[in-house]
């Protein structure tokens, strides 16, 4: 066999298990054999991992990256980008593709997929993608694709552009809201949305919370003068985020369509997902290192710094909370485990201090821009508070940061170390040689003020990164470019599929009608 790269002596790592002393052969950027003692021939790369850790190269399936917003009063207006093709609205996110897919890579991913919003007035979703993959090209340092945001589900979108999603696309995948005013669905065309989604194959991602519920304590919390940070959370209690899953669950069975939960955060939503799981309900969860390391004193903290871990749905104010998402992570309830970053400066007019502004001295939390950074310590908070830890198996590890998202959203080549995939490979450092250390936000390579993970000990940290073969991360360096990074085209899922026939009253229904009819 001839090979580009050979990575020596890794303890190689699947969903399934753990092979001590293996040899990766790699040739034109993808994995050709594994095995002990691969022939070397000269001029062949040689990398030694020296005994420790090889995992395929992380897939984030949840991060937000040049996200738009509308500019608000008193600030410059365009009405179209230089092509005409959708209303410009300003970037205020922090991380676009260029500073996220460096932190990606540094933190050992390789593959990451964000999303692309429709707003309410976009009455198609096509320029919408045409849009945000201008945003991209040639400013990746890994793998990327995206999701797309439904806002608006007209007739359009229903009929002409999620059909075309998957065929001229590439994008197997759709969001939808059932909170904020901006974004969230009417019960109604949640259903017509899972009814298209079904025939399609399409998965679909919900962010789970009640919205009026919400509208309503916050309007009384404003009325008592808890507008501080921290009353965010008082906003949001467990129950919204468990109503809010619970209707979608059966909503999801009344259309016999899987669904995936989105960042959850709490014992009680977890517990209903469960359920619909025994049930064999094709129901799906995911969750993120904030809800398995931080709890809602954050948001506590002198001043106004709470605002930089307002989040939704929030961190939560009962241990019993943290560790029930731990124990979704061990039992299978949750298929994956992304970073929902979803940065904002904090020193920034429209970021996190666009509460403060005019709100002071406490700030109101409402006018608080939600989400957290962590694309970058994703794995390795993972690897240091759940492998080394004993939380979770290395297997478990690479199965909920890397095969199980290939898998949910249809990268066939991504999210395993095995001949046919791309050789996306991160290589940790051996477990002796490494020296613990807490962690900074300037050793961070995001484009964000502030993480919420300082003076967090990491005991490990990835040592190299590979993309397709080629080290794009080495020893604390990213040594890649932002033109490495290509846009993956996917397929359906190989996870989430509809129930077997004739599970579904309404479907069996829908179909004795239809007879009728005729």
């Amino acid at each position: 066999m001839a090979f580009d790269l050979v990575i020596r002596n890794g303890t190689v790592v699947s969903a399934s298990e753990v092979l001590e002393g293996c040899d990766i052969g790699i040739q034109d950027g993808m994995v050709i054999a594994i095995g002990r003692d691969l022939p070397i021939t000269e001029g062949v790369e040689v990398i030694d991992a020296e005994g420790a850790y090889v995992t395929p190269g992380g897939v984030d399936s949840h991060c937000h990256l040049s996200q738009y917003y509308d500019p608000g009063p008193g600030e410059e207006q365009r009405t179209q980008t230089t092509d005409g093709t959708i209303p410009a609205r300003y970037n205020f996110s922090g991380d676009d593709y260029e500073s996220g897919s460096r932190s990606a890579i540094a933190g050992g991913t390789t593959t990451i997929i964000s999303f692309a919003i429709q707003f309410r007035d976009d009455e198609s979703l096509r320029p919408v993608v045409t849009e945000y993959h201008k945003l991209a090209e040639d400013q990746a340092y890994c793998d990327y694709s995206f999701h797309v945001i439904v806002t608006n589900p007209t007739k359009t979108v229903l009929e002409q552009d999620l059909p075309a999603l998957v065929g001229d696309f590439g994008i197997s995948s759709i969001k939808i809201f059932m909170t904020y005013a901006s974004a969230k669905l009417s019960d109604y065309q949640i259903l017509d949305v899972l009814d298209t989604a079904r025939g399609l194959g399409i998965t679909t991602m919900v962010h789970a919370e009640n919205a009026d519920m919400v509208d309503w304590v916050t309007d009384r919390l404003e009325q008592n003068g808890m507008v501080a940070p921290h009353h965010h959370g008082t906003s949001r209690p467990p129950l919204v985020e468990a109503e809010a899953t619970n209707r979608l669950v059966t909503m999801a069975e009344l259309m016999n369509t899987p669904v995936l939960l989105v960042h959850v955060s709490s014992a009680l939503a977890t517990k209903v997902i469960r359920k619909a799981q025994t049930r064999v309900l094709p129901v799906f969860g995911e969750t993120c290192p904030h809800y398995l390391f931080l709890m809602a004193e954050r948001m506590r903290r002198n001043g106004f710094e709470g605002a930089k871990c307002v989040c939704s749905p929030p961190l939560r104010e009962d241990s019993s909370d943290l560790e029930a998402i731990w124990h979704g992570v061990q039992n299978g309830t949750f298929t994956t485990i992304s970073s929902d970053h979803a940065p904002t400066k904090y020193n920034h007019s429209n970021g996190k201090l666009k509460g403060l502004h005019g709100h002071e001295p406490h700030g109101k939390f409402k006018h608080i821009p939600n989400g957290l950074p962590g694309l970058e310590t994703r794995l390795p908070l993972l690897f240091s508070g759940g492998i080394l830890a004993g939380r979770i198996t290395p297997q478990k590890f690479v199965e909920l940061t890397s095969t199980n998202p290939a898998k949910l959203y249809g990268l066939t080549k991504k999210g395993a170390i095995a001949p046919g995939y791309d050789a996306d490979i991160t290589i940790w450092y051996p477990q002796e040689k490494f020296k613990p250390f807490a962690l900074d936000n300037d050793m961070l390579h995001h484009d964000i003020d502030y993480t919420p993970f300082e003076g967090y000990e990491f005991k490990n940290w990835p040592r190299y990164t590979l993309l397709r073969g080629k080290v794009a991360f080495s020893e604390g360096k990213v040594i890649g470019s932002m033109k490495d990074g290509k846009f993956v085209r996917r397929s359906t899922s190989q996870l989430s599929t509809p129930r077997a026939p004739g599970k579904n009253e309404w479907l069996s229904l829908r179909g004795n009608l239809t007879s009728l009819k005729n």
